[in-house]
């Protein structure tokens, strides 16, 4: 499970939104974390309304007080200030990141450019690309007060494919760690959802498309069940869910309806945050839903 934990901050109340999560599985899985500040080459005065940490003993003096404030006694936190200004904030986190080796990055999902747009836009995908490290994005509301993490539910969407299941250990581990329930979900695309290719094809022969996509769920059906019959038999709450539509669309409407602490998806690392089903189903979700995602990097076989 995660041993290292590594939370990017930039002195922002937004930024520390990610804090609740780290706090709480530093504390559950016997992590240590990690935080770090790096210096912006001619950065803003502010950022989201509030002073923005230029001075490196100013931010050293900062994350010193969030390390005393956010984590418990117990917990080994080390901080990291880049003093030497850098242009790209982004470059510089992932580079951290190769040299720390943490085996997950907590961030919040904020920017100049409007909540989720700098940091899933840039660092996240970044972060992705590098296909090494898990990436557990917090969604803020923009309340002053940090939201609380919890991790009592989790909603796991499949594909069917093993390369594209590779956050399935990874919740199966946190879900034993945190004594957490834990559904699963495969999405069965309808005539109308198709694109690309499969939309042609739905469009020229609708019945034999339709045909298709219905044995598909039945498949999608049996597979869950045995992924499910798996898992429960290493002691975890475990329930399994296909249904029709839109993928992202289907995510985020089930993670509302479960009332999902965390959705854990596997995402390949392409330009443009490409998730599994060869489409942006991460970052569509990261769009639609302020749940957090566990964004867990697929590494193709023989990869």
């Amino acid at each position: 499970m995660f041993e290292h934990l590594l939370v990017p901050l930039d002195g922002s109340r937004l930024a520390e939104a990610a804090l609740p999560a780290a706090a709480m599985l530093s504390e559950r899985l016997g992590a240590r974390v990690t935080l770090i500040h790096v210096i912006e080459r001619n950065a803003p005065q502010e950022i989201h309304g509030e002073p923005h940490l230029s001075d490196p003993a100013e931010a050293r003096a900062y994350l010193g007080e969030v390390a005393a404030r956010a984590f418990s006694p117990g917990v080994c936190v080390e901080q990291h200030v880049h003093s030497s200004e850098v242009s790209d904030v982004a470059r510089s986190i992932v580079e951290h990141a190769d040299e720390f080796g943490p085996d997950l990055v907590v961030m919040c999902t904020h920017g100049r450019g409007g909540l989720r747009t700098w940091l899933l836009g840039s660092i996240a995908q970044q972060v992705i690309a590098l296909g090494v490290t898990p990436v557990l994005l917090i969604q803020p509301d923009g309340a002053a007060a940090t939201p609380g993490f919890a991790c009592r539910r989790l909603l796991v969407p499949l594909d069917g494919n093993p390369n594209h299941e590779q956050g399935l250990p990874v919740a199966s581990g946190l879900g034993q760690a945190c004594s957490a329930d834990l559904q699963l979900l495969m999405v069965v695309p309808t005539l109308g959802s198709l694109s690309g290719e499969h939309g042609a094809t739905a469009r020229l022969l609708p019945t034999a498309t339709s045909a298709w996509l219905d044995m598909s769920e039945e498949s999608a059906g049996e597979h869950l069940r045995q992924k499910a019959i798996d898992l429960q038999a290493s002691g975890l709450r475990v329930t399994a869910e296909v249904c029709r539509g839109d993928p992202a669309g289907a995510i985020v409407r089930t993670a509302q309806q479960m009332q999902a602490d965390l959705v854990v998806l596997g995402t390949h690392g392409k330009r443009g945050m490409d998730a599994f089903w060869s489409s942006s189903v991460a970052a569509q979700v990261a769009g639609r839903s302020r749940v957090p995602l566990l964004l867990v990097p697929v590494r193709e076989a023989g990869s």
